[in-house]
């Protein structure tokens, strides 16, 4: 199964890393494998999968608040690439297999 590093921004919790926006009570822990999933909130589109970039930016997310983390990740299986404003970071990866978390930068 092929894979891709990609960089992800979460919110740094005691008991380990949080989405920031999407199922914002999960907590994923580094070295672990954890499947996409779907989760609609209100205000924001449904799209199934994780959302990462390719560079550790994106402009449109405030990252000076002080629990959010860049950490360096890693996602395998199926995904898909979707070109966005250099403002919300270009390029935009949305997995629908797999994400683990390599490290925080």
């Amino acid at each position: 199964m092929s894979s891709i590093k990609c960089y992800k921004l979460f919110r740094k919790m005691k008991d380990g890393y949080a989405p920031l926006f999407i199922n914002k009570r999960q907590r994923i822990q580094v070295g672990t494998w954890y499947p996409a999933e779907n989760h609609p909130t209100k205000g924001f589109a449904q799209r199934f999968g994780w959302h990462a970039t390719l560079e550790p930016t994106a402009p449109h997310i405030k990252d000076d608040i002080q629990n959010r983390v860049w950490c360096e990740c890693e996602i395998r299986g199926d995904w898909e690439e979707f070109l966005r404003p250099h403002s919300q970071g270009g390029t935009w990866l949305i997995c629908r297999g797999d994400l683990r978390i390599i490290r925080e930068l």
